[in-house]
């Protein structure tokens, strides 16, 4: 057999049934770091482990230094100053900070197993050329020194938050790229989003005895700290440092927030998992953030039912950053909120657990698919455990991409999230029209369907960074529909889905119903008629590309009528009721399907009597 068909092979057996590559390139890291509370700045030794996992042999590889972006005149700033819409989560512009408020993160004496390397540096991204190339299979050890400086606090770290908070260390080390199937992801950072390789952090915090730290990972050394994780933080003198040794295995990032008034409380969340909250001991927040534990576990109890079970043991709910944002192992939110949007942003940020940190879908190119399916499920958690028992509660994600679709400057949900035109393009694709995502195709393929392909694409693709097709290949093979024309024209173009009633006539004592599609995605439809005896109806208009229909989700009569085909932009159904005994008839009674337009899928029987007198 030839090397050339040996190679073949090896690569085809990577491949799984979606026709992706889920190979994943492994990293184990040490770090060592010493912070000074008095400056902000920091220092540090790295030691990281790289197992290449692919199957190309790599010659070089790049680091993100995230910090390096909150400087004047940097990528970011310059893009801030430039996009067509104000970024609204960025109060503060890069380019007024004064040198002790910039960030900065500089590394020195990279090494590759001893021997000394040449980086390339490139503002947030450090370009390594390696001494020894990396064979497919092999491992490598890169040590490195690295010295930074906290920024003031901007777009989710930084020192002194608003509420106080000194230290909200995100994205705070040297952090090898991923390396996938389509190459290194090295893109600059301009303060959207991460994609990070899945490995083990091993990491010591030396810092002011006075401060308790919030860490992703396990405490190793609680007895060492003492009095540094009591529940209840006190006055202490500012004299001394002690160390923090946390371990997090298999995460993809390592975060941490640090602040000499925290109060820290734990509470048992579901499966042996211990709940931490740590937020700043003032008065005014006190409440809810006491009263937020145990709903919290009910969020990670309705997590593990609806997607799957959260493989960690523990989960910390931090007073940090500038909003709120999903880490390894723990979020960091601001607190001083009311009580029902407390609740809200844990929820949302503790089910990035599962989508972000669990599956971890590349965010740089399929953001929706985090944001989105997170907002999706965070909304019916919400809606569940606060009992709120709204109608619809996903009005919200319809009317955040209703204004997408009409405001003349969507993209495509496939953009990479730099490359967005608008922020509000990019937000509302995101949040809105993800959520939207999900939620439609329930309609498409029933939410049983829709439910079981969230287990089953968790199960199948956790640890693997999936890609948009292998989620539809999922839904696919629970439905038994093809779904790759809901996929296409949803992710891939702008076309909007706008269908409606064009007129009714009456012949040989039936009702023939001129149904007319305006937009250009195409869909199956759900017609209810309501007879004017308060009997109902209803008439599944299946689409073509689907072959195949849902079942019947109304526990109402249903009659599957013949498809709508897509080239065709009209379509007639024949009633077997005479005109005058329908009162209403109604194009998807369940508003799951979005239409931009509502205003024609209804029709009144008193209304239409009006308009024609």
């Amino acid at each position: 057999m030839t090397k050339h068909l040996l190679s073949l092979l090896f690569i085809c057996s990577t491949l799984t049934l979606s026709g992706q590559q889920h190979w994943q390139q492994h990293v184990d890291y040490t770090m060592d770091v010493e912070m000074d509370v008095e400056t902000f700045q920091y220092s540090g030794t790295q030691e990281l482990v790289y197992t290449n996992n692919s199957p190309d042999t790599l010659k070089q590889v790049f680091y993100h230094l995230y910090y390096n972006a909150f400087q004047p005149n940097s990528t970011m700033a310059v893009r801030l100053k430039n996009g067509k819409d104000k970024n609204r989560r960025f109060k503060i512009d890069l380019d007024t900070l004064v040198p002790e408020d910039q960030g900065r993160l500089v590394v020195k004496n990279l090494k590759q197993n001893g021997v000394p390397l040449a980086p390339i540096f490139s503002e947030t991204i450090l370009q390594v050329p390696l001494h020894q190339a990396l064979p497919p299979g092999g491992k490598t050890v890169l040590t490195l020194d690295f010295n930074g400086q906290v920024p003031t606090l901007i777009r989710r770290a930084g020192k002194n938050s608003k509420e106080g908070v000194a230290l909200s260390m995100a994205q705070w080390y040297p952090k090898l790229a991923e390396y996938d199937y389509e190459g290194w992801n090295a893109a600059p950072y301009i303060g959207r989003e991460f994609h990070g390789v899945w490995g083990n952090f091993d990491v010591r915090l030396t810092l002011d005895k006075s401060y308790t730290v919030a860490a992703s990972g396990y405490l190793q050394n609680p007895e060492k700290i003492g009095h540094g994780y009591v529940e209840k933080a006190k006055p202490r003198a500012r004299k001394g440092k002690l160390t923090w040794h946390f371990i997090a295995p298999k995460v993809h990032d390592f975060t941490w927030a640090a602040d000499p008034e925290y109060i820290h409380d734990t509470y048992p969340g579901p499966d042996g998992v211990t709940l931490h909250f740590f937020y700043k001991n003032n008065p005014e927040i006190l409440e809810n953030w006491k009263r937020l534990q145990p709903i919290t576990a009910e969020f990670m109890r309705f997590f593990n039912t609806t997607i799957g079970p959260y493989p960690y043991k523990k989960y910390s709910v931090v007073q940090g950053g500038d909003g709120g944002m999903e880490y390894a192992m723990l979020t960091l939110i601001t607190g001083g909120r009311s009580f029902r949007s407390l609740a809200g942003v844990t929820a949302h940020e503790l089910a990035h657990s599962w989508f972000q940190h669990v599956l971890a879908t590349n965010e740089m190119k399929h953001e929706w698919m985090d944001e989105g399916f997170t907002s999706y499920i965070s909304t019916l958690a919400m809606d569940a455990i606060l009992e709120e028992n709204r109608a619809f509660p996903l009005e919200g994600s319809y009317r955040g991409y209703f204004t997408l679709a009409n405001s003349g400057f969507e993209q495509p949900q496939a953009s990479n999230a730099n490359r967005y035109e608008y922020n509000l393009a990019y937000e509302r694709a995101a949040y809105s029209k993800g959520a939207v995502f999900l939620a439609q195709l329930g309609y498409v393929i029933g939410m049983e369907n829709l439910a079981e392909t969230l287990k089953a694409y968790y199960d199948e693709f956790k640890f693997t960074h999936p890609f948009p097709n292998d989620f539809r290949r999922v839904a696919e093979r629970v439905s038994g529909l093809q779904l790759q024309w809901y996929l296409t024209e949803w992710t891939q173009t702008t076309n909007t889905i706008d269908y409606g009633i064009k007129k009714l006539e009456e012949k040989d004592n039936k009702t023939i119903v001129h149904l007319e599609r305006i937009g250009r995605m195409p869909m199956p439809l759900d017609v209810l008629v309501v007879r004017k005896d308060g009997t109902q109806q209803l008439y599944y208009i299946p689409f073509t590309l689907m072959r195949g229909q849902k079942k019947n989700p109304y526990g109402l009569p249903w009659t599957v009528l013949k498809d709508w085909t897509w080239s065709q932009p009209n379509y007639t159904l024949s009633l077997d009721i005479p005109k005058a005994e329908i009162e209403t008839i109604v194009v998807d009674p369940t508003m799951f399907m979005a239409d931009i337009n509502r205003d024609n899928n209804y029709y009144n029987a008193d209304a239409a009597a009006t308009k024609e007198n």
